[in-house]
């Protein structure tokens, strides 16, 4: 990742929440970022609210995660979601780069596809163990 918060993925530009925040505090010092939980249960659910300075709502984005099913979601599942929730609604602004998700979002989901395809390699294998085991002990 670059320190200017752009990252380039496959040919696309994806910028951090932190570099989305970062251009919206400096164009709109006087509007705010709210955010609403909407489930904190095992589907940790956020929804993401930019308001101008008269409490106007421009943009709303949200996000969910499921609790433990990554390694930072054992630990960080609303803090997960509030950010790319975040990131969402100031895409929706004009704060996005050439995509709506963000780098954040982008990398999560590839390091999750990387885990199912595990996942699932290893049931190919434990299936394949059982449907031969008697061989395989032979």
């Amino acid at each position: 990742m670059s320190d200017s918060g752009v990252v380039n993925i496959h040919g696309k530009e994806y910028l951090t929440v932190a570099r989305r925040i970062s251009d919206f505090r400096e164009h709109h010092p006087d509007w705010t970022i709210k955010t609403k939980i909407l489930s904190a249960e095992e589907l940790v659910q956020i929804k993401a609210f930019i308001c101008d300075a008269s409490g106007r709502v421009l943009s709303t984005g949200l996000a969910e995660e499921v609790r433990g099913s990554t390694n930072i979601n054992k630990t960080s599942a609303l803090e997960n979601a509030e950010t790319s929730a975040v990131g969402r609604a100031l895409s929706f602004l004009g704060y996005g780069g050439t995509e709506i998700a963000s780098a954040d979002e982008v990398a999560n989901a590839i390091t999750q596809q990387k885990e199912l395809e595990r996942v699932e390699r290893l049931k190919a294998h434990n299936s394949a163990v059982r449907e031969h085991i008697e061989s395989i002990v032979a």
